[in-house]
């Protein structure tokens, strides 16, 4: 526990935290107004209008369903949120080597898979603190859109809670991705741009070539997105099962899978590295 309040100490007494929160409120803010927007087309949508086939016509009628709008409101900002989360995630590590401090940490404490940890621990913390301020928003903010849309608040509803509470398995699964990550890419301008890149356009990419390709090769190939972690993350918070989609489990195993494996290979690789 001392090695964890020295890791959120060192978090707390630099400005990075901070500026990165504020970055992600705008942005929380920004994901609201289109999921909103987004909302209110699909719920004025006929499922049985021209152009749409059956499996389309059924993913927008269930997708129109109140708790599956309900959920969408609600978990409004993980998209960016869990980046920002990834970035400063990242940068608890990075720091150590920015600053010329590894060297200290690890001869203070020598079982290098303790600091590993409890920098795992922090950013779990970090994480959470992010996934609560936007569920408070949320819960403020999104019965009086779901009022304005005629659907109710819907937080009677089980599915919703379940949603807002894989939610905050995601912010922490993504901060466990992080720390692995910078440990991988010990610069923190590296680590900045290319996990940021990776995300965003692999988000966008995977999104576009699964959209693309699965009319044409099957719906077994649309269901490998949700080996992409962002996609993965988002298919985790749907309210019900969604036609074309793989469960919601899956979702979230997969999310874990990654997150144990940078864990677990960012604690062997910094055990093995030499610190200078």
């Amino acid at each position: 526990m001392n090695l964890v309040r020295a890791e959120l100490l060192k978090i707390r007494t630099t400005n990075t935290w901070w500026i990165f929160g504020l970055i992600a409120l705008p942005l929380w803010a920004l994901t609201l107004l289109v999921n909103w927007a987004s909302s209110s087309a699909l719920l004025g949508m006929d499922p049985n209008e021209p152009g749409l086939d059956a499996d389309q016509a059924e993913q927008t009628r269930v997708a129109a369903e109140a708790v599956n709008v309900a959920t969408n409101l609600y978990t409004s900002g993980q998209f960016f949120g869990v980046l920002v989360v990834l970035l400063l995630a990242a940068i608890v590590v990075t720091n150590e080597f920015f600053h010329q401090t590894a060297t200290t940490t690890f001869l203070v404490t020598p079982r290098r898979e303790a600091v590993v940890l409890a920098k795992l621990a922090a950013s779990v913390v970090l994480g959470l603190i992010f996934w609560l301020v936007t569920t408070l928003l949320n819960l403020a903010l999104v019965p009086l859109i779901l009022n304005a849309l005629d659907v109710g608040v819907q937080l009677g509803e089980p599915a919703v809670w379940r949603a807002i509470g894989l939610n905050a398995l995601a912010y922490a699964l993504w901060a466990v991705l992080g720390v692995g990550a910078g440990v991988l890419i010990r610069s923190q301008i590296g680590a900045t741009i290319t996990l940021s890149t990776v995300y965003v356009i692999g988000f966008l990419g995977a999104a576009t070539v699964f959209a693309l390709l699965t009319p044409r090769i099957g719906d077994w190939f649309g269901n490998l997105q949700v080996l992409v972690p962002p996609l993965a993350s988002q298919l985790m918070i749907a309210g019900t099962e969604l036609p074309g989609n793989p469960p919601r489990w899956v979702g979230a195993v997969v999310l874990i899978g990654y997150a144990l494996l940078a864990g677990g290979l960012g604690t062997w690789i910094t055990k093995k590295r030499d610190i200078t």
